[in-house]
């Protein structure tokens, strides 16, 4: 059985920072992903990682600070989250891509975790 399990979110001030975990079991896949969730809005996409080559998107609102990586000796994707400020603010969600190609679209996600919030104060 395929499991995502977040871990890192938490409370800071902004212009903080915090790192956030996402360990995977049961099976591998093509891309790993981060989304997003504000109370009243949309889950949106954050930025995914090709789990083979590494190559990685990002949303524009989160390009330059945000960076995702992966361990593939740990079985684990990890957003580092720099210069945070409150618009961050959020239920974050790691999500697996069978398909390799990119798509910021939740829907192109099978497998996702329970999330972990995010709560950035100003």
């Amino acid at each position: 059985q395929v499991q995502l399990v977040e871990s890192g979110g938490g409370l800071v001030q902004a212009g903080g920072s915090l790192r956030l975990s996402c360990a995977v079991s049961g099976r591998t896949y093509s891309r790993m992903g981060w989304f997003r969730q504000a109370p009243g809005k949309e889950r949106e996409f954050v930025a995914a990682i090709s789990w083979s080559i590494g190559s990685t998107h990002y949303a524009d609102s989160v390009k330059g600070r945000f960076t995702i990586s992966r361990d593939k000796a740990k079985n684990s994707v990890y957003l580092q989250m720099n210069s945070l400020k409150p618009e961050d603010t959020a239920v974050y969600y790691c999500a697996a891509r069978i398909n390799a190609y990119h798509t910021d679209s939740a829907t192109g996600y099978s497998s996702w975790g329970q999330g972990t919030q995010v709560t950035v104060s100003s």
